[in-house]
């Protein structure tokens, strides 16, 4: 099946969940508690799950770690590129940075899934556990003014990061996870994906001139074209298997994550401009992923 077809119910999830938060009666305070039931519960049951049960060779993920690392520090690099090319504030910069490089968590786990089944989903779990504090970090030290220790411990206890650690430890110790609990964390973890790709719909915004159109090419050129790009020559030099390639594209090809446009804001950002790029970049994505992972399908 084509690659486009086999990602689009995920993009018209997103589509939904635009809808209903702008034609039904729906409010913000329905969709901030959707999120945080996602983000707080139902996710790192997924993730807990995905990695504690998953069969994963130490070399094959230990090289798609590699490559991760490699492209997102890429996309930091060239991120950063944006403030002396297109002399941006320093609040519009600070802001905008994170959007070079931070991924939509719900849409990278939802599009491994469906194309590698469980392996992928595993690995793809592993990804995301291992840069959520990367990003996380990078973006708090770009916006931090006196705040960072707070923000920082934060990151830390990340619900992602922890869930992530646990189902790493209860795999190297060859824990067995009983029926009822397996069940529970299963039905959570399968609840975890609609509803964060629902939320992701929902919390999209446009403000034309939030931010000047070269810079807003810029960063969706680093984060749509630049990373994914990297991300394909690394698990190519490093001779990575496709399954890993595959989860590598994914991860590197998705759209910037909601919740960058939550911490501009809640550290003195300019959530405008961090708003529009998401949100164009998503609807741009659902163009230029089927591109990249086209190149492994």
């Amino acid at each position: 099946m084509n690659t486009a077809l086999l990602i689009a119910p995920d993009f018209l999830l997103i589509g939904l969940g635009a809808l209903l938060a702008r034609r039904f009666a729906y409010g913000p305070a329905f969709w901030d508690g959707v999120e945080r039931l996602v983000y707080f519960v139902l996710f790192p049951a997924l993730l807990f799950r995905s990695l504690a049960t998953a069969s994963l060779e130490i070399r094959d993920a230990g090289m798609l770690a590699l490559t991760a690392f490699g492209y997102t520090g890429g996309a930091m690099l060239l991120a950063a590129l944006a403030k002396p090319l297109f002399r941006l504030p320093r609040d519009t910069f600070a802001a905008c940075f994170q959007c070079g490089f931070r991924f939509n968590t719900y849409l990278a786990l939802a599009v491994a899934a469906r194309l590698g089944g469980e392996e992928a989903l595993a690995l793809a779990s592993l990804v995301v556990g291992l840069m959520v504090p990367f990003v996380n970090l990078a973006a708090v030290a770009m916006l931090a003014q006196g705040r960072a220790g707070r923000i920082a411990l934060e990151v830390a206890r990340n619900p992602l990061v922890l869930a992530t650690v646990a189902g790493i430890a209860w795999n190297a110790l060859a824990l067995p996870l009983p029926g009822i609990p397996d069940r529970m964390l299963k039905l959570g973890g399968d609840a975890a994906l609609p509803l964060g790709l629902l939320a992701v719909g929902a919390a999209l915004k446009f403000e034309r001139d939030a931010l000047p159109l070269p810079a807003l090419a810029w960063f969706h050129a680093v984060k749509l074209v630049a990373a994914p790009a990297m991300a394909f020559a690394l698990a190519h030099a490093l001779k990575l298997a496709p399954v890993e390639t595959q989860v590598a594209l994914v991860h590197a090809s998705v759209p910037t994550a909601t919740s960058a446009y939550i911490l501009a804001s809640r550290m003195g950002g300019r959530g405008a401009p961090v708003a529009l790029v998401i949100s164009s970049g998503t609807m741009l994505a659902v163009a230029t992923m089927p591109l990249w992972l086209a190149l492994v399908a």
